[in-house]
């Protein structure tokens, strides 16, 4: 994080102290797995504090969703990994699981025109030991953030939901306005999120949530208490540029 140091330095002409800055990525999860969830994600970077997602390529909207990104030049977009069929095997292939990640990364290179800002998996697949190797791999390959193996510090808390019950206060913008004084630490920070729209079409477990995230991501008292904290938000482009 050194050079994250640096930046006070850059802004004033005599600085007194070195001052560690706090930046915040906000990524919002599932790019591309509805036409509703799509919609979500934009309308949260357009009109609220989302900078950043992660696009699933295997779905059949992953095209709209690419489409949508074109006309937000500031939204990173990362690739979010699915393994989901190659990890229900008892004892997966290693071939295979290189070959859907390499498929997977090529696809994306091929919707977006570009390879992805970041990386990180859908479900968390990233953290199955079988899974983790080939996801490090790819990452030291392509010079990219793999979620919770980079610098970059992953908040997760912002979630509606455990034990099968819904926790709406749990995404409130009181609780969030909480969350940001009490826990996002010097350097960077990455509060995942799932903002979308119900979609009757698109069955999940996380529906009725999503537009509770929606609404609080949207919410003006986050943007003025992210400005009270000296918070500065970022996307991966930016951290791109820092590290």
């Amino acid at each position: 994080m050194a050079m994250l140091r640096g930046e006070t330095a850059l802004n004033h002409p005599y600085p007194r102290a070195e001052v560690v800055m706090r930046y915040l990525i906000v990524n919002g999860d599932d790019f591309g797995a509805s036409p509703a969830i799509n919609r979500g994600i934009m309308e949260a970077h357009l009109h609220g504090i989302l900078t950043s997602t992660s696009l699933l390529v295997k779905t059949e909207w992953a095209e709209e969703a690419e489409a949508l990104s074109n006309a937000a030049p500031d939204l990173s977009v990362g690739l979010h990994v699915d393994m989901r069929s190659e990890l229900r095997e008892p004892a997966p292939d290693s071939q295979r699981l290189r070959e859907s990640l390499q498929w997977q990364f090529c696809r994306f290179e091929e919707l977006m025109g570009r390879p992805p800002t970041h990386l990180d998996s859908h479900h968390n697949d990233h953290r199955d030991p079988r899974a983790l190797p080939y996801l490090l791999e790819l990452a030291r390959k392509h010079g990219l953030p793999l979620r919770e193996h980079s610098p970059v510090q992953y908040f997760s808390k912002f979630y509606g939901q455990w034990a099968g019950q819904t926790h709406f206060e749990q995404i409130s913008a009181e609780k969030l306005t909480m969350m940001i004084k009490m826990e996002i630490g010097d350097g960077v920070t990455e509060l995942s999120c799932h903002p979308g729209y119900v979609d009757a079409n698109h069955p999940t477990s996380y529906s009725i949530e999503r537009e509770a995230e929606l609404r609080t991501l949207c919410d003006p008292r986050i943007r003025r208490v992210l400005v009270e904290q000296a918070i500065r938000l970022i996307s991966y482009h930016d951290f791109a540029k820092l590290w």
